[in-house]
């Protein structure tokens, strides 16, 4: 498991989206803390250091110290709603962990030993299903990934999540079924694929000839209506 951080924030005395725009412009973030069986405790962070923490890539997967007006608040973040123009930080969730509480995470799967892998040897593709596994943690166990090894993996072979060794303290989200993580496929069985969901988009000017044809019903009204002799 990652390091805890820990985020400096000071209590918001005021709510609404004009006090929210006002802290923005002084470069500070709105926050919220919220769950452990009490009331919401709104705050702010400094943008500067929250960007920071973000970057790490494993914010969102970390124990979150955040020390409000000096009282340390042991948390984890949940969202941080962005700017859809220039991605900047606009809010900021963070849960508030009980002792031996179990939170549900996204952790990233990481695969080992490619080169004991015969399939991959032979030119076998890894297609990877799901990249994060959604998990079950105790709180101050959270992994950092899982790693899967593919010593001995053969074209055609599947990885569930039934052959995953799961950390202590850990353990699937998803339990009503064995899901697949990845697969090792031939790169000819994968051009297939490929090819047969191009097949079945059929363009605009696909369609069968008798379909565009003239309406042989019609052509045989007008031949009935013309005179004789024409």
């Amino acid at each position: 498991m990652s390091d805890a951080l820990t985020l400096p924030a000071e209590r918001r005395e005021r709510a609404g989206k004009g006090a929210a725009r006002a802290l923005r412009r002084e470069g500070r973030i709105p926050a919220v803390i919220y769950g452990g069986k009490e009331e919401p405790t709104p705050i702010h962070l400094e943008e500067k250091e929250l960007v920071k923490q973000l970057m790490t890539g494993h914010f969102m997967n970390s124990i979150v110290q955040v020390e409000v007006d000096g009282k340390p608040v042991r948390t984890i973040p949940k969202d941080v709603a962005l700017d859809p123009v220039n991605d900047r930080p606009i809010h900021a969730d963070f849960f508030r962990l009980s002792k031996d509480a179990k939170i549900e995470v996204e952790v990233p799967v990481v695969f080992l030993n490619e080169e004991g892998s015969p399939g991959l040897k032979k030119g076998g593709v890894l297609n990877v299903v799901r990249h994060e596994l959604e998990l079950v943690c105790q709180s101050d166990k959270i992994p950092d990934q899982i790693e899967i090894d593919l010593t001995g993996k053969e074209v055609g072979d599947s990885i569930h999540i039934s052959e995953v060794d799961l950390p202590d303290g850990s353990e699937s989200a998803i339990t009503d079924r064995d899901f697949t993580i990845a697969t090792l496929v031939a790169p000819s069985a994968l051009k297939k694929e490929e090819e047969e969901g191009d097949e079945e988009e059929i363009p605009a000017d696909g369609v069968a000839a008798t379909e565009q044809g003239p309406d042989d019903d019609a052509a045989q009204e007008q031949e009935d209506k013309a005179p004789d002799g024409e």
